[in-house]
């Protein structure tokens, strides 16, 4: 609040005597009363949203058929953070407008307009130092959620990773499904009397049949079925390594490709829900945060009504703050 000199003339008897008076002038924002409540909702909130992880983990368990499912977490955690929002900035709001002082001086409008603009203030602070430290944290909390979830995702990026456009896996040959594939292709036949079993010096070596494997299944994935030339490539291929017949060795190609096909397919799906879950984790917490700024204006009013007339707040049968 800043404080200025006006000077004031006043009638007295006798000679008119200018007198230097004090006279507040009051700004349309208090920011110490602001900064208060942004800190308070920012502190009531991490501790409820630490109760919350509390409860949280004591309700999933690593085993199957134990604990809550993951809809049942994903539906919970989201309504216990929007509560935990909404009572933070709401409590914050409330600071801000019960410390602020009053302004004589202006309309009743205005009066309520700058109680809300002070419940404003504290949401938009504590957003904006909550996004700030947020982003500063953002790589420790990477690695514990990859640690956490590391079990999890080592079973998601199999599949994940057939897909091409997820990040170069087939150009790089360190897919699991493709190696899958090259596996099934290039197993020894069945049976020892399967086929012309070929000696050493007419097999390839592996590592020269991984690369034209790989290449011919990732030209073929986007295809409902194999091209007829790479068809032909893989079979002979096969019926070179393993000795199968030619009858077993198209089996064996097509088995493996309508393998690779499946992996794909479940790596889009995988990749479609975590989009719409994203998405929907994002219009949420929009929303959260908009019913927190709602909150926080709220508060703010009504500090500012109880510091008007006088409330007092009861807290658990005593009527002071702490």
């Amino acid at each position: 609040m800043a404080v200025a000199t006006r000077t004031v003339v006043e009638p007295v008897v006798g000679p008119a005597v200018e007198v230097a008076v004090d006279a507040p002038l009051r700004r349309g924002v208090e920011w110490g009363p602001v900064i208060l409540g942004a800190l308070g909702a920012s502190a009531i909130s991490i501790v409820l949203l630490t109760f919350g992880a509390a409860l949280g983990l004591s309700t999933v368990s690593p085993y199957p058929y134990a604990g809550l499912s993951a809809k049942a977490i994903a539906l919970l955690s989201a309504t216990y953070a929007a509560l935990v929002m909404v009572a933070s900035f709401g409590a914050g709001g409330y600071l801000a407008g019960r410390l602020s002082a009053p302004s004589p001086d202006v309309t009743t409008d205005e009066q309520h307009f700058r109680y809300g603009a002070h419940g404003f203030a504290v949401w938009a602070l504590g957003v904006v130092a909550g996004a700030a430290l947020a982003t500063s944290g953002v790589s420790g909390a990477v690695k514990t959620a990859l640690q956490t979830t590391s079990t999890v995702a080592a079973a998601g990026a199999a599949g994940a990773a057939a897909n091409p456009a997820a990040g170069g896996a087939l150009g790089q040959l360190s897919t699991q499904p493709v190696d899958y594939a090259v596996d099934r292709l290039l197993a020894p036949g069945p049976t020892p009397n399967a086929g012309a079993a070929p000696t050493e010096a007419n097999r390839t070596a592996r590592s020269d049949l991984v690369q034209p494997i790989a290449r011919a299944f990732a030209a073929n994935l986007k295809n409902p079925q194999l091209d007829a030339g790479d068809r032909a490539m893989l079979v002979q291929i096969v019926e070179q390594q393993t000795g199968l017949p030619q009858a077993e060795a198209e089996k064996r190609v097509d088995n493996a490709f309508s393998q690779l096909k499946a992996a794909e397919q479940k790596a889009r799906d995988a990749a479609e829900a975590a989009r719409k879950a994203a998405l929907i984790a994002a219009f949420a917490a929009a929303a959260i945060l908009a019913i927190a700024c709602a909150a926080a204006c709220g508060g703010a009013a009504l500090g500012a009504r109880h510091r008007e007339e006088n409330t007092a707040l009861a807290f658990w049968g005593s009527r002071r703050f702490w």
